[in-house]
Formats: C-alpha cells, structure tokens, sequence
C-alpha cells in the first residue's frame, strides 16, 4: 500500500455517520444478551441503574463536547494531554488500546461462534477469521467507507430494538397474544420491583456502565469529522432520550413479558420475548443481531486502536511511524499493528481457558471508569485556561461534573475491593503501573513542551 508522510487525517466522516456511531455505541452484545445479568442482579429495578448510568453518561459527553468545541484540532485524547501533560495521557491512550485489543479479540470469536450456527461444519477460529480480514479491509478503506459501513451496522441494531419495542408493548397491552395480557403483574409479583433492594441496584452498575462504554470512542473522530462542533452538541442533547428508548423501554417491555426471575435461563431474554409471539426462526433473528452487534463492536475497535496509536504518535508517545497515512487517509501502520494484535489476542482468547481471559476482559470495565473520571476531571483541569468561550457548555458547572467524578469514583472503589473481582482488579492494577513506569522511559517531548502547545492553541 502506498503511504504519504501527510500527518492530517481526512474529515470524511459525515453527520449521519457521527451520530448513527453514538447511538450504536451505546447499543451492543450488552443489551441484547448481557441484559440477563443486569436483570439476576436488581430484577425490574434495574431499570434505574440504567438511568443513573445514563446521566453519568451524560455529564461525560458533555464535558467531552464543552472541550471537543474549544481544542477543534485535536482529539480526546490529546486534550487529556493538555490538561495533564503526557504522563497520564500515555496511560491513558495504551490502556485504552490494550482494552480495544481485548475487547476486539473476544468479539470476533464471538462472531465465529455465532457464524457456526449457520455453518457448523466450519471451525470457530477459520469464521474468526473471515470475520477479522473482513473488518480490516474496510478499516483499510477510507474512514467514509468505514464510517458508511458503522452506519448501516448500528441502523440494524437500531431497527431491531424498535420492532421489539413495538411488538413487547402490543402484547404487554393483550394485541396479537393468544394468552391474556400480563399487564403489570409481573412488575409487582415475583418479590416486587426490587427483589435485590436497592442494593442489587447499586451492583448492577458495573455492568451497566459497561454496555455503556464505547460511547465515548466519539471523542477519537474529533479529527475526521466534518463539522464537530456543531454536530456533537446536538448528539449529547439525544443521550437521555437514547438511553431511554434503546434500554429502558425494552428492559420494561421484558420484564413485563416474563418473570425477572425465569430471564436468562433459556438464552436471550429478546429470543424469550419474540418465541413467546410464536415467531419462526426468532433465534435466526437473533443470531443475526447479535453477529451484527459483535462485529460492529469489533469494527469500532480497529477504528479506535489504529487512531489512538496515531494519536499517541502525534506527541511523540508512541513510534512516529504510527503517523504516517495511507493515500486513503487512514493509519496504515497503526492498522497493520491493531491487526496482528487482533489475530493475536483472537487466538489467545479461542485457545485459552475461558477463566484465564475472563480475568483479563476486568481491564474493559476498569478503563472505561478511568477514561469517563479522567475526561470529567481534564475539564475540572482546564475549563478556566481556555482560550475561547465553547458554544456548548455544561451546565450546573463544576457541580455536575465534580458529582459525575465523584459517583464514578465511588463504583470503581467498589469494583476494586470487590474480593469477586480481585484477580481482575490486580491485573487491571499491575497495568497501569507497568505504563506509568514506561511513560518515564519513553522518549518523547518534555512535559514542558505540552504547556507550549496548550498555550499555542
């Protein structure tokens, strides 16, 4: 592939793609088949935990938008590194790849497993990696092409959720069921609406804000996007309505349908729901969905690990090669690196024992808490240095952001004293560690020169 010395990515990425890109961040394999363990945890009251989770989603992209619209030739990250100079926003940009990598790796088997439900005859790892070549060959293309391909994935998603929706709500109300209509029996029987108390509420946070996390990959297209800031305020206005409609509204419709206690044991709850309408093939449906919903994750994360390298190359904190750009436009190094990873970390996860790469998939979790802190305090940091007045702001500032830091603060607090989740916390711990101790050894500008740049800006 011929490449260009250019350092400049392309603004190839429309409105319509940014914002099909929020909302399908938000909905993912976590929804359609992780709603089962959210659901075990807090029963129908987990429906607040998805609120809470929501504003505090809210208030992120918000101080993510506020910033995005003052520092416009930057990305998410390096606005952390304005904020902190280049210590934390190395950590902060490798532990984000490192969490893609993972995140990638578990995905694309998941889309081979899913695969194999139509193709049992072919192996797990040979779908994998059909699945793999295909991702990186649209990533290859140019971030249009990528961005074309994330609109039509998330717009599946999107108009699965919304059939449900319509299709739980009819028979919640007796249209088109051939039994009577539950009505509101099984919001109140079975224990109530909070079995767990409002303690299987608080518990069911972390997985929660994980389905969430994805969501602030936005803050990467800072540098490919065509009018960002206009364009991204208007995408943190919809977040609450999102979250409702994409996560609530379905959680209720099932519980609604079925017993909170009975989710879970027979597969997707959402294949529960659509069997239960005597739907043929629900679970072909389903597994359609769900192999969208991978793949579009794992998709996201090529995007995300080749630009946070050349991010990171940009002010010097990872190789320089990783700037240079294809005649496309996008990284072709950092895309050939994500790429090897991907097949690496793909192959760790189909050959490992699932136990020894579920401790490693704790860092998602634990990063996506570190990234929304660290995102609430670089605005905390920042927001009286700046050198023109942001046409978005938060508002109810600093008192809503210092409440996003604090809320935020507490739950990873609970994640890491959690003795269920110790190995995890460990490893997440031993990694920060293991890139602080190699952001002292880099070579890469003085933590001066960042107080040159942020002034020039």
């Amino acid at each position: 592939m011929e490449l260009k010395m250019s350092e400049q990515l392309k603004r190839g990425l429309s409105p319509r793609h940014i914002r099909m890109m929020a909302i399908g961040g938000t909905i993912g394999a976590g929804i359609f088949k992780g709603s089962a363990d959210s659901l075990s945890l807090a029963g129908p009251g987990v429906i607040f935990a998805y609120l809470f989770a929501g504003l505090l989603l809210f208030l992120v992209m918000g101080a993510m938008a506020e910033m995005a619209g003052v520092y416009t030739q930057t990305d998410l990250r390096g606005i952390i590194n304005k904020a902190f100079g280049s210590h934390v926003s190395f950590v902060m940009g490798w532990l984000y790849w490192v969490n893609w990598v993972l995140v990638m790796a578990v995905e694309i088997v998941a889309a081979g497993s899913f695969l194999q439900y139509w193709f049992p005859e072919l192996p797990v790892w040979f779908l994998s990696l059909i699945v793999a070549i295909c991702i990186l060959v649209v990533n290859v293309a140019s971030v249009r092409f990528f961005g074309e391909i994330e609109f039509w994935l998330s717009g599946i998603k999107v108009t699965t959720l919304i059939l449900f929706i319509i299709i739980g709500s009819s028979l919640l109300l007796g249209i088109g069921a051939a039994d009577s209509a539950p009505q509101l029996q099984h919001y109140t029987s079975h224990g109530g609406f909070f079995p767990m108390g409002w303690t299987g509420v608080f518990s069911s946070l972390l997985i929660v804000i994980f389905s969430y996390g994805g969501t602030e990959l936005i803050g990467l297209t800072l540098r490919e996007a065509k009018d960002m800031e206009r364009v991204l305020p208007k995408i943190i206005r919809g977040v609450v309505w999102r979250v409702c409609l994409f996560y609530v509204l379905p959680i209720l419709v099932i519980c609604g349908l079925l017993p909170w206690n009975e989710i879970g044991d027979h597969g997707s709850p959402f294949v529960q729901v659509l069997s239960s309408v005597g739907l043929k093939g629900a679970a072909h449906v389903m597994n359609l969905v769900l192999l969208t919903a991978v793949v579009s994750a794992a998709n996201s994360g090529m995007y995300a690990t080749s630009r946070m390298l050349y991010s990171l190359a940009k002010d010097g904190e990872a190789p320089s090669v990783f700037t240079r750009l294809s005649k496309k436009g996008v990284p072709s190094y950092g895309l050939l690196v994500s790429g090897i990873s991907l097949f690496i970390g793909s192959w760790a996860a189909f050959m490992t024992p699932e136990h020894v790469f579920q401790y490693l998939m704790g860092i998602p979790g634990f990063t996506v808490l570190f990234v929304w802190i660290t995102i609430c305090l670089a605005q905390l940091k920042v927001r009286s240095k700046y050198p023109v007045t942001p046409s978005y702001q938060t508002r109810f500032y600093p008192y809503a952001t210092i409440f996003a830091v604090v809320s935020l603060s507490v739950i990873l607090g609970m994640v890491l004293l959690n003795i269920k989740n110790i190995t995890s916390s460990i490893i997440s711990l031993s990694v920060i560690l293991v890139l602080f101790l190699l952001s002292y050894l880099k070579k890469s500008p003085a933590d001066q020169k960042d107080s040159k740049r942020f002034a020039a800006s």
